[in-house]
């Protein structure tokens, strides 16, 4: 816990622009880190846009304020906290011991804000390839080197920055980042001892998956951005083999992939669950999957890959991408050739040799799956050390 004067103790307050009901890897990762702080007793809150018609549960405080949505980019949000008065009175009252910012753009200026004002540390995490997402909205290139260089600039005010694993420096220092950063891991909140047959065999019965039935499985924004595509592509080459494909969540390529699946006339193979907020639920698409399909080269450290691991199930991964950077090859997962025939070959390959995906999916429980509670003590342990160097 921090302490400040005597034995009070201030808040830490986590800073993100999607929070649930948005799922992603750095909304659960927000989510996860106040859970777990909250449950060590350090006094936290989190600071996001509102979503509508969303009423949070959480047992620290969730402080909302006004946004509108992205055009083209659903469920997401842009946050407009300067035109929000009544959230301003409320987050003006709030004593902070440190803001972690988990994105530099209307929650990460809240927090850089919130830092200079009442002289606390900010700590800021490099998430995601930003300028990925800028050229898939914007289409000047002035434009989205412009808007990378702002991104820039945020992480250089902050008095660490932290990322979630050693290859996310390549990115960060090809933005233009030349400041010292941080490792710090993502955590896995399926990371336990709990046995993972009887959630996957009764998970498969209910989808009504066959015994001689491989099930593959992806879970993530869908976008052409994570390959999507290749996956569908390289499904259609093997579509004479026994699987079924299930595809969580959603995204603006969404209706596309589906057209694509009807038109490659792998529909009665390939399903679209949508969006499962339920943990409990996808945690059992996880154990009830063979393989988790993830050829995306967008994507820094992706929780999904350690998720799926969690429960024995090892990810198909390009070779050289940030997402394989834990990954050997044919050991806790595989890794291909950026290319839908690589793809394929390797489907075909390992629904022939079953042992080989149970022994990689257990060597994946293993090396891959950190809980979130470790690193949440690694995590409070940093905050003290960076708020008692700030104060000197």
């Amino acid at each position: 816990m921090i302490n400040t004067v005597g034995d009070a103790l201030k808040t830490i307050g986590i800073f993100n622009d999607s929070f649930p009901p948005i799922m992603d890897g750095v909304s659960l990762a927000t989510k996860n880190y106040a859970y777990w702080l909250h449950q060590k007793g350090q006094p936290v809150c989190v600071i996001t846009p509102k979503s509508p018609n969303y009423v949070d549960n959480e047992p620290y405080p969730i402080y909302r304020y006004a946004s509108v949505p992205i055009l083209g980019r659903k469920p997401y949000r842009i946050g407009l906290p300067e035109i929000d008065h009544q959230f301003k009175s409320v987050i003006d009252n709030v004593d902070f011991g440190l803001v972690h910012a988990h994105c530099p753009f209307s929650s990460g200026n809240l927090a850089l804000t919130i830092a200079k004002k009442q002289k606390v540390p900010l700590v800021a995490t490099f998430h995601s390839k930003y300028r990925d997402d800028f050229e898939h909205s914007v289409s000047s290139r002035f434009l989205v080197r412009q808007m990378t260089k702002r991104v820039i600039r945020f992480f250089e005010k902050a008095d660490e920055v932290w990322i979630p694993q050693a290859s996310v420096e390549e990115t960060i220092r090809e933005y233009g980042y030349k400041g010292k950063v941080e490792v710090v891991d993502n955590g896995n909140d399926f990371a336990t001892n709990e046995p993972v047959d009887p959630i996957r065999k009764a998970v498969r019965t209910e989808l009504s998956i066959a015994d001689n039935e491989f099930m593959f499985l992806f879970v993530g924004q869908h976008i052409w951005e994570k390959n999507t595509r290749m996956i569908v592509e390289a499904l259609a080459e093997i579509k004479q083999l026994p699987f079924k494909m299930f595809f969580v969540g959603t995204g603006y390529a969404a209706a596309d992939l589906k057209e694509l699946v009807d038109r490659l006339d792998l529909s009665s193979k390939v399903k679209f669950v949508g969006v499962i907020t339920k943990r409990e639920e996808i945690k059992g698409f996880y154990a009830a999957a063979d393989l988790f399909l993830f050829p995306s080269i967008y994507d820094n450290a992706p929780l999904v890959i350690r998720e799926a691991g969690a429960m024995h199930t090892p990810s198909i991964l390009i070779k050289n991408s940030s997402s394989a950077e834990n990954i050997i090859d044919n050991f806790n997962g595989f890794l291909i050739e950026n290319s839908c025939e690589s793809f394929a070959a390797k489907l075909r390959e390992l629904i022939n040799v079953p042992d080989k995906i149970e022994i990689a999916g257990l060597n994946a429980s293993q090396t891959i799956a950190r809980s979130w509670e470790s690193v949440a003590e690694e995590v409070l342990d940093r905050y003290k050390r960076l708020i008692q160097r700030k104060s000197r």
